[in-house]
């Protein structure tokens, strides 16, 4: 047996909330809309992966959910843009990536980030 995928799923009453903040901002592409249920992601190759925390890094709270950008200046003024709550960050952290948390409609803390080339300071 291989997983194939992993989804987060994540309880809301309101899904034109998660349209707004996954969507318009992140840039997913809606893949599947039923109604009840809305799956955003992208067509690109990524990568099955869960992880767990005992803590966020750097002090940091952990965070329900992580998103790899290629840009996380651009995704961090868009969440400013468009109001959402930053809680942490930008910062660079020691172990090679770019952060900030952000909360998202739901109350989700929301870690947005990108790997920083090798020997970019």
């Amino acid at each position: 047996m291989k997983v194939k995928r992993i989804v987060a799923d994540m309880a809301t009453d309101n899904l034109a909330a998660a349209m707004s903040f996954y969507q318009d901002v992140l840039g997913l592409s809606l893949l599947m809309d039923q109604g009840w249920i809305a799956t955003y992601g992208s067509e690109e190759m990524m990568n099955v992966q869960i992880s767990f925390a005992s803590q966020g890094g750097s002090g940091a709270p952990i965070p329900d959910l992580s998103i790899e950008v290629d840009d996380v200046d651009t995704a961090f003024n868009r969440m400013r843009e468009f109001g959402f709550q930053i809680e942490y960050g930008p910062v660079n952290e020691p172990w090679g990536v770019r952060r900030f948390f952000v909360r998202d409609p739901f109350g989700k803390l929301v870690n947005i980030l990108m790997h920083k080339p090798l020997g970019d300071e």
